[in-house]
């Protein structure tokens, strides 16, 4: 059989056998588990396609695992008493294993955090009410005098902030944040603005867009899950005083056997077809999101921490390959001693290819030189290449039939 093109992670609180397991969406058959204690809430990450995290449950380490491998082990033991409750990583940028930032702006704990898709930002939301946007490159800084601040606070939510979603675009991207407050917002990730706010008779625990952002999917504290359409609704962007009835502006998701308890976990196919839920009620369940109905359900061992659908990485259903380059441990400590490896001021980034490129930072060596030269050569091209897409768009759009 071949392998799918999308698989289903997903874990619990109160499994003995298995920390995740991965499911074939379309069939609903397990293809792999990965054993070795149990994930956190919003903990579970695939990294660069070959290996998979997660943060212990209530404990100060991270499990990683090969893809490949069943077993999965300690990759870093933190500073006690602090016990890791979320993990994000950058797709393809984990390279030395040296911690580069402590951000500390949040008032309260965070609850939730994501990266845009291409990585240049992310955003933090937590018990503060507050929902911050990091700029990637002001976080990741060498001097270390400056403590990073985030480049957006957007604070109109009244209670804590329970989950949030990033769109596409980068850090054009739209983002929706839900909250205790019983409303969903949605923000505009370059500006900060409010752009939307959605008003439910009910806490909202999950929230996702589908992958061409017409719908926002809401995961209630109740067990119902709320469908808007963000095309019907949102007639004025710069509306930021837009609220919605729920009765009137929402489509629930209609079964016979709805989450009988929060759900905490909501996940969008790439197709925009399928719509994952994960509960407390320990169970997963898959929609057909034409038809609102439940098609599949997936039973738990405890309250579900986890549930995503991602596509398939290439090295998981392949038993003999292994990683191209081993995953460091991870540091504790911001500064690093000169006996960890590595010179100062030597930041060493991983690209898609797998290959490494360390450029020191200080200085002004003729390398170094040589290499902005080309990078800036290159940047000409790809406008020129841009501008003649355009042109051509432009011909091609306006040529009378």
């Amino acid at each position: 059989m071949a392998a799918p093109l999308e698989v289903l992670l997903s874990s619990d609180s109160g499994s003995q056998l298995w920390n995740c397991t991965v499911f074939d969406p379309h069939s609903g058959s397990s293809l792999l588990s990965y054993r070795g204690g149990n994930s956190g809430a919003r903990s579970l990450t695939v990294l660069g396609g070959e290996y998979l995290l997660s943060a212990q449950l209530g404990k100060n380490f991270i499990n990683v695992w090969e893809l490949q491998r069943k077993v999965g082990q300690h990759l870093a033991q933190l500073s006690p008493p602090r016990s890791v409750c979320l993990l994000c990583f950058l797709t393809d940028q984990v390279c030395t294993g040296k911690l580069q930032s402590v951000l500390s702006r949040h008032y309260q704990d965070v609850t939730c955090l994501k990266f845009t898709d291409d990585s240049s930002h992310f955003v933090s939301g937590g018990k503060d009410n507050l929902a911050l946007v990091w700029s990637l490159s002001s976080v990741v800084q060498l001097d270390v005098s400056h403590a990073p601040e985030p480049r957006h606070i957007m604070s109109r939510h009244s209670l804590p902030i329970t989950d949030l979603h990033c769109g596409l675009m980068g850090a054009q991207a739209r983002v929706a944040t839900a909250s205790l407050d019983q409303t969903v917002k949605v923000w505009e990730l370059s500006s900060g603005e409010l752009l939307l706010s959605i008003l439910f008779d009910v806490e909202i625990m999950s929230v996702t867009f589908d992958p061409a952002e017409y719908f926002v999917f809401c995961g209630g504290s109740d067990g119902n899950i709320f469908q808007v359409s963000l095309c019907s609704q949102v007639r004025n962007m710069n509306d930021h005083k837009l609220k919605t009835d729920v009765g009137k502006t929402t489509r629930v998701m209609k079964s016979s056997c709805l989450h009988r308890n929060m759900v905490t976990c909501l996940s969008v196919s790439m197709d925009g077809t399928l719509l994952l839920s994960g509960s407390h009620d320990e169970t997963v369940r898959l929609w057909d999101i034409q038809s609102k109905q439940s098609i599949r359900c997936l039973t738990h061992k405890g309250p579900v921490t986890n549930a995503i659908i991602t596509p398939a990485p290439a090295n998981m259903f392949l038993p003999d390959s292994r990683p191209a380059v081993p995953l460091p441990r991870f540091s504790r400590h911001l500064h690093a001693s000169e006996s960890d490896g590595g010179e100062p001021g030597e930041v060493c980034v991983r690209l898609r290819l797998h290959t490494q490129v360390s450029a020191s930072v200080f200085g002004d060596g003729e390398n170094t030189k040589v290499r902005i030269a080309e990078l800036e050569e290159e940047v000409q091209t790809l406008k020129k290449m841009n501008k003649d897409l355009y042109d051509f768009s432009s011909q091609m759009l306006t040529k009378p039939t």
